[in-house]
């Protein structure tokens, strides 16, 4: 059940030695996970308003946004954390480590024929950098790594690294 703190000790250097494991208790990603591992379970069975208030609650305390609707793996690691928001329809897999300021949000809700799952799919051991947005119903592969401040909108193959953003026009409104 506390596999996460295992990863954190893994995959943070500050948290080896003496009494620094003790550290984990001050990182808001291991006090939002435990957020989410509370109110996602009373998601799952259906009831009403309290999951949603659980969530709330931990965005309060820790500025990471973890909807109580979303699939989170084992061993699941955010670094550092705020800003982080992950969508209802989200699937994270096993041994995922994120950084700051990552979302994995939803298409617009303008768009047409929206699909009940509309969040990414995170594979397994993937890397998502701090600022990354991952937007849509895409997959991403599992042992990717997704580098920092990233826009991605596609899906991206297993063992792929994924860098720069994706920004372009595409309609402009201004008369000359």
């Amino acid at each position: 059940m506390f596999d996460w703190i295992s990863a954190a000790m893994k995959r943070d250097p500050a948290l080896r030695g003496g009494l620094r494991p003790l550290e984990i208790l001050l990182y808001p990603g291991m006090w939002a996970l435990v957020f989410h591992r509370v109110a996602h379970p009373l998601f799952e069975l259906g009831v009403p308003f309290f999951p949603r208030l659980i969530s709330q609650l931990g965005r309060f305390i820790t500025g990471i946004e973890i909807h109580p609707g979303a699939k989170i793996g084992k061993r699941f690691f955010i670094d550092h954390g705020y800003g982080v928001v992950i969508g209802e329809t989200a699937i994270v897999g096993d041994d995922v480590m994120i950084y700051h300021d990552v979302t994995l949000g939803a298409i617009g809700w303008w768009q047409k024929n929206l699909q009940k799952k509309r969040h990414p799919t995170i594979g397994d051991r993937v890397v998502i950098g701090a600022g990354a947005k991952i937007l849509g119903p895409v997959k991403i592969g599992s042992d990717s790594k997704i580098g920092a401040l990233a826009v991605v909108i596609n899906d991206v193959p297993k063992k792929t690294i994924v860098a720069g953003s994706l920004g372009k026009i595409l309609k402009n409104k201004r008369k000359t």
